[in-house]
């Protein structure tokens, strides 16, 4: 049996910034080889995302940002210049013994080199080719390019999310993060049915589809009522509370999904006459009086401090937490207990800090955590591995800027 959940899978990944990275990493912490294709010289855009870079050994910054880190572990890289009549041959052979492909070129542009999935997948039927791109490969649209902030805005995320009066971009780069795992999920799902059928496919992916996809109840609530999502800054659309309350020293975050766990909340904060008021006594009534009971809560909640309503919340079972800043988070420790940072021997830096991936099999555990490779680390590696490259040919081909 396999160490690992999909050993014996080759990705060869032309991906590069965030959404298609991210998928393939989730691959390869899953145990499959991944190969890095990276332009000679200048590698993943990401490269340059910085500040701020990773540091070496002597405490001097490198030429590589984190972010870069944040999406490439457990990869190889591999140097080729894709725009070259050899860098698009060697490309090929890859591809001709690889199970997957990923790209995240706008469309129609690996089309103009002989790398878009019908070339490849004529190569190796097998193939599963996955594209990532803005707006998918048909419609009006497909020709432009977009970053995650202008599918935030365009597939209603923005219109869902910050104040009443403002509209507001999630701070992470959600769509990309939320695209990233539908295009792992894909691939698993489409490397099933090769298994059954020996036959590969073509995905298309889009950001905009998977940031309108990503709406979820918010849009369902709407197609059936017909009515906007109202903008609720910190608070959620469930039961009352559900929202970020200012304590008397930090804010805090809290929940009460149903009636019994609104009662166990009156209990912890010492009210239970709010139980005999009309208005609040069901999950119906407190969500209609939403702006008559939240200024009754926000009174309450500024009375102590966020650790002795925790400790309360906690033991009435109320569903509660601290809205953490990021040092807070890793001393957390149930973060600490489940093992989300993890640390890594790096040759720059000495030791990587990583988060850890959050999945957790019983059978085929991801286990192994190899540090983002440096640029064109395993290019005579997998080259001459895979590609039959030798040592002079490689040596004529750097010189001449194909790898």
């Amino acid at each position: 049996m396999p160490s690992t959940a999909l050993a014996g899978i080759r990705v060869l990944d032309l991906s590069r910034i965030l959404a298609a990275p991210l998928a393939t990493q989730t691959l390869a912490d899953l145990g499959a080889e991944v190969i890095k294709i990276e332009r000679p010289g200048v590698g993943d855009d990401s490269r340059t995302y910085g500040p701020p870079f990773l540091t070496d050994r002597d405490g001097e910054p490198t030429d590589t940002a984190a972010f870069f880190l944040a999406c490439n572990r457990n990869k190889k890289s591999v140097t080729v210049n894709h725009a070259t009549a050899e860098g698009q041959e060697l490309i090929r052979s890859l591809a001709a013994c690889s199970d997957v492909v990923v790209e995240n070129f706008r469309a129609g542009t690996l089309a103009k080199y002989g790398l878009d999935q019908e070339s490849l997948r004529a190569l190796n039927p097998r193939l599963v080719y996955l594209s990532v791109t803005g707006f998918g490969q048909t419609g009006p649209y497909a020709s432009r390019p977009g970053y995650d902030g202008i599918f935030q805005a365009m597939s209603g995320m923005m219109s869902v999310s910050g104040h009443p009066e403002e509209p507001m971009k999630v701070g992470i780069s959600m769509i990309d993060i939320l695209t990233g795992l539908y295009a792992s999920t894909a691939i698993l799902a489409a490397l099933r049915h090769r298994d059954v059928t020996g036959e590969g496919q073509f995905i298309d992916l889009s950001l905009l589809d998977c940031g309108l996809a990503t709406l979820s109840h918010f849009a369902m609530n709407y197609l059936v009522s017909g009515e906007v999502p109202r903008r609720r800054a910190n608070g959620g659309y469930g039961g009352i509370p559900s929202q970020a309350f200012q304590c008397e020293d930090k804010p805090i975050f809290v929940v009460a999904g149903n009636d019994k766990q609104f009662a166990a909340f009156c209990a912890a904060v010492d009210h239970g006459e709010l139980l005999q008021d009309p208005r609040f006594a069901t999950t119906a009534a407190r969500i209609t009086h939403r702006d008559e009971i939240v200024p009754v809560l926000e009174e309450i909640l500024r009375t102590r401090t966020r650790d002795e309503w925790l400790a309360a919340f906690d033991a009435h079972d109320v569903p509660a937490g601290p809205i953490n800043e990021l040092p807070e988070v890793f001393a957390d420790p149930q973060v600490q207990h489940r093992e989300m940072l993890v640390e890594v021997e790096d040759p720059v830096s000495g030791r990587l800090p990583l988060l850890a991936n959050p999945l957790r099999l019983s059978a085929t555990p991801v286990g192994d955590y190899a540090p983002p490779p440096s640029l064109g680390e395993h290019t005579a590696e997998v080259l001459g591995g895979l590609a039959g490259v030798t040592e002079d040919q490689l040596v004529e081909l750097r010189a001449r800027g194909v790898v």
